[in-house]
């Protein structure tokens, strides 16, 4: 799935505009994103709040990704490579997100699930199948790595979220619930780095708090338990098997076109 720059220039702000303009469309309705949220609760429903928690510095950080898409060095091959090999991904998720909330405004949560499900399979598919290992001297690569893992991050959430609500509302979670909930984020946990791995702790302790306040205290603290699992595990994983790479030579020459596909 490639793209050209000249093309990606113009299309993954618009992407970005979309998105941007239809999540304060469905703040500001009746009835509101979140009046929806509190009306439909269930076993993996988030404290809302964490979710807007995390939008407002995810687009501070996709803004100066964006920055980097328009300013690309021609002479700089693995920067491109990089960066373009993200742009359709990036694009696909803010249609997907933007559409999900006309959906969900709608109160038409099985339509709404499915953008969900789209968004967050193609994030997940792209960080762990296409996305090399961080560069810590290219700001360029720290930026994509940041925008694209946050956006798979938060994505984790919406999943479960987006998932209980459609089709298990007001349920309460059962033994195997829980048990495919710490494993998948063990899982998960296994094969992160530090800013994904960060995000799937963020996910666990907003559906901690959500739990919480939704009057389910044992399911709550057994969620803040998986938060703490899944922070050792992370933390272990990556100081045992370093998750970056330092290449001062990132901006090669333009004959160069490779580019490092490890996992």
């Amino acid at each position: 799935m490639g793209i050209e720059q000249s093309t990606a220039k113009w299309l993954a702000p618009a992407s970005f505009a979309y998105n941007f303009a239809v999540q304060q469309y469905a703040l500001n309705s009746t009835p509101s994103m979140k009046q929806v949220n509190d009306a439909n609760t269930s076993f993996w429903s988030p404290q809302p709040y964490f979710i807007g928690g995390f939008f407002a510095p995810q687009q501070i950080v996709q803004l100066a990704w964006l920055y980097r898409v328009w300013k690309l060095d021609a002479n700089s091959p693995k920067e491109r490579a990089e960066i373009l090999s993200y742009v359709p991904y990036y694009v696909l998720g803010n249609i997907c997100i933007g559409s999900w909330a006309f959906f969900w405004n709608a109160e038409k949560l099985q339509i709404s699930n499915l953008f969900v499900v789209v968004n967050s399979l193609s994030q997940l598919y792209f960080i762990f199948t296409k996305l090399g290992p961080m560069n810590t001297s290219s700001t360029s690569s720290i930026l994509t790595h940041i925008n694209a893992k946050t956006f798979a991050g938060i994505g984790v959430l919406d999943f479960l979220h987006n998932l209980s609500v459609a089709y298990y509302k007001d349920a309460l979670p059962s033994t195997a619930i829980k048990a495919v909930t710490g494993a998948g984020f063990a899982g998960l946990a296994a094969c992160s780095d530090w800013i994904f791995g960060g995000c799937l702790v963020y996910d666990l302790v907003a559906l901690s708090v959500g739990q919480a306040t939704l009057n389910n205290p044992d399911w709550s603290k057994m969620l803040g338990g998986f938060a703490v699992m899944t922070a050792g595990i992370v933390g272990l994983r990556n100081y045992f098997i370093p998750p970056y790479v330092k290449e001062p030579g990132y901006n090669l020459a333009e004959d160069d076109d490779t580019f490092d596909d490890r996992v």
